[in-house]
């Protein structure tokens, strides 16, 4: 028999809704004494059975739901709700190499994120496993052995748990081999006929920025409309240059990419040494992207498209008001550098900055640059990532690409 968490009268309405998270202050009490990450069953203050789901104390997300229904939690449930989203992706993995395998709540496994790389050249593939909460951190190597077990040709399970979350969950970071042996520095991933290098073992998120392969693709696609279209690109916060190799591919003329890190600017050279562009097309400048703004907002410089996809600013709801004037502040200078009739591709990836607010804020930015825009089309992540109708928080990526005046 599973210990009970008993909820409080009046707050059972989103667990009957299916959303995944039970905090703190909806529970009234705990009914046995479960150990933390053990399966717990929720129950009405009336004995009703609402859900059952896996229990940390020292998180204020004190149950992550799993089922709504009245059913073991054991190792075929674990294993029919892995399959359930590696089948999902049967079709996308037909046209990618590197993908989402399993997307947390989205994919009703809370805490746990899979992705895939397979190597455009060797053809060995890595699964990158972050185990971000006590439940999945303590069967990580069960449900990393059951993961390899549905793709044979998988050379190695690696652990990329070394993010700041796991902290509020009473964890430390973690990474290394939990199947197989280790993925090279570098493995090289083919996107839409780009090569592009990525470091699994120490790159950003498990290795890449995985999330935004289809804007990378459409930047490319506006770089192609004709011989007046996208010729000068600046690619801010450009990590390893996803977004420029891809307007390069389709005629752009000089990218410059601005990143904070030197290392990842150094593998961004490579990416575009190894897709056969010349070194004139690229520029790659280490600085802060809201100072080196304003230099070339004063020295009058434009750009046909700029990509504006900073990091996380916002990680919690209490730091929303931040977040928001930093995201205003970069959004105005990069108004003022596009040029009449080009492009700005603005993107937020705080799950706290919701898709309405995120828009509110760039409208804010636009109004105070004398500008006008026009949004040709609202952007998110593709289809290996998923969001659960019923987990709102799950849509952390948004963004706006606009045509600019």
């Amino acid at each position: 028999m599973t210990a009970s968490i008993i909820i409080r009268g009046g707050r059972e309405k989103p667990i009957l809704n299916q959303h995944p998270w039970v905090f703190s202050g909806a529970i009234e009490s705990v009914k046995g004494s479960p150990q933390p990450g053990e399966i717990v069953t929720v129950l009405a203050r009336d004995g009703k059975f609402l859900g059952r789901g896996y229990w940390n104390p020292k998180s204020q997300i004190q149950v992550r739901l799993l089922t709504w229904r009245d059913e073991d939690i054991n190792d075929d449930w674990w294993r029919a709700r892995i399959t359930q989203a590696v089948t999902s992706r049967e079709l996308y993995r037909l046209d990618h190499r590197a993908y989402r395998l399993i997307n947390a709540e989205n994919d009703f496994l809370p805490g746990l994120v899979v992705d895939r790389y397979e190597d455009a050249e060797s053809g060995e593939t890595w699964l990158s496993l972050q185990a971000l909460t006590l439940g999945i951190d303590q069967r990580k190597a069960e449900l990393a052995q059951m993961l390899a077990e549905m793709d044979m040709t998988v050379t190695g399970v690696y652990e990329r748990s070394d993010v700041d979350v796991r902290k509020l969950e009473g964890l430390q970071p973690t990474k290394g081999a939990l199947i197989g042996i280790e993925p090279p520095k570098r493995i090289t991933i083919a996107e839409s006929g780009i090569r592009l290098q990525v470091d699994v073992r120490a790159g950003h998120k498990t290795g890449f920025y995985l999330d935004q392969a289809p804007n990378r693709i459409l930047a490319g696609k506006l770089a192609s409309r004709g011989p007046d279209s996208i010729k000068r690109v600046l690619n801010l916060f450009s990590y390893t240059g996803g977004f420029s190799l891809h307007t390069l591919a389709n005629g752009a003329d000089l990218t410059v990419n601005v990143d904070s890190s030197r290392e990842a600017l150094e593998m961004a050279e490579e990416n575009t040494a190894i897709n056969g562009y010349a070194p004139e097309r690229a520029e790659f400048i280490q600085a802060n992207v809201f100072e080196l703004l304003r230099d070339f907002a004063s020295e009058g410089q434009q750009f046909d498209l700029v990509v504006l996809d900073p990091p996380k600013f916002a990680q919690t709801a209490q730091q929303v008001e931040r977040a928001a004037r930093g995201y205003k502040e970069l959004n105005l200078k990069a108004f003022q550098i596009v040029r009449p009739g080009g492009c700005l591709m603005t993107f937020s990836c705080s799950g706290a900055i919701t898709a309405d607010l995120f828009q509110k804020i760039v409208f804010g930015a636009l109004a105070d640059s004398g500008r006008q825009a026009q949004i040709l089309r609202h952007l998110g992540p593709g289809e290996d990532h998923p969001i659960a109708l019923t987990f709102p928080e799950g849509a952390y990526l948004k963004g706006l690409l606009l045509r600019v005046f």
